[in-house]
């Protein structure tokens, strides 16, 4: 089991980070007090793999002393076939400032300062013994959103996890319509058509004789290599810009053929560079 502590200043990407991390399958819980963290931890090493990675959102507001959560951090550390760390999110206090004037939420020292500034600062000085005892100091003072999804990827994500970004590439047919959620939609309209070939005809792209017929002709084998350099060139973009799922439409007119064909081999080729990708067909089924 991991479990993974996460702290730091308010306004440093705390929130940002366990969404991100939620993404990849840690169990997220906010604001849990230290002195229920170990039973929470014993709860979930009995729950069979199910919380498997849990990670705690810990911060000022839980806080009465600290000596509490340093004295569960030695014990989940030292329980069996569990791994514990503590993440510590900072930034310049300039940079938290312009955040929370952005966002025009409260910071939670601010009833107890005289300005945001000052309740800035002294949660600076407050928070400095749970830093020194982090096991990941991340400052985000320079980071967009997407670098630090990036950031944290690549520290707690696996390789199936590239980019942490998921695809999914479906056929359609465009006299039923555009899939709403497509991000992208590719029009195959121009290839030759199986449907007039009587053999064809009943059959899908998944079939080899369509598949075979489809990619029989020049244009395909040079649309597709050109598809397959565009999506090679743009995925990392969009993965390192924070997106974590990406939407492909391939459509031909009904949906059955060409789009299939297409739609399967782009499926394939964007697997193979490891991101997490789902193939559909919407309209196969439908009657020809």
């Amino acid at each position: 089991m991991e479990i993974l502590i996460i702290s730091g200043l308010s306004g440093g990407g705390k929130s940002k980070a366990a969404s991100f991390l939620e993404d990849i399958g840690f169990y997220i819980v906010d604001n849990m007090p230290a002195a229920m963290i170990l039973k929470f931890a014993e709860f979930c090493a009995g729950g069979g793999g199910r919380y498997a990675r849990v990670a705690l959102v810990y911060d000022v507001r839980t806080a009465d002393s600290f000596s509490e959560l340093f004295s569960v951090l030695e014990k989940l550390k030292a329980m069996q076939n569990c791994v514990c760390r503590m993440l510590f999110l900072e930034a310049a206090p300039d940079t938290i400032i312009k955040r929370y004037k952005e966002t025009r939420r409260r910071h939670p020292l601010r009833e107890s300062t005289d300005s945001l500034e000052e309740a800035v600062a002294q949660e600076r000085t407050l928070m400095e013994p749970v830093k020194e005892r982090a096991d990941l100091v991340i400052d985000t003072t320079r980071l967009s959103t997407g670098k630090l999804r990036q950031e944290l990827l690549g520290i707690f994500g696996g390789e199936e996890e590239k980019g942490g970004m998921a695809v999914n590439v479906a056929s359609f047919g465009f006299k039923y319509g555009l899939p709403l959620e497509a991000d992208l939609v590719f029009d195959v309209r121009f290839m030759p058509n199986p449907f007039y070939i009587e053999e064809l005809r009943h059959q899908t792209g998944l079939d080899k004789p369509v598949a075979d017929y489809v990619f029989g002709f020049p244009q395909t084998q040079d649309f597709l290599g050109r598809l397959r350099d565009l999506l090679a060139f743009t995925l990392p973009l969009y993965a390192e810009e924070g997106k974590t799922s990406l939407f492909i439409g391939v459509g031909c007119t009904g949906g059955h053929h060409r789009s299939v064909a297409v739609a399967h081999a782009l499926a394939e080729y964007i697997r193979s560079l490891g991101y997490q990708t789902a193939e559909h067909h919407r309209d196969m089924e439908r009657s020809v």
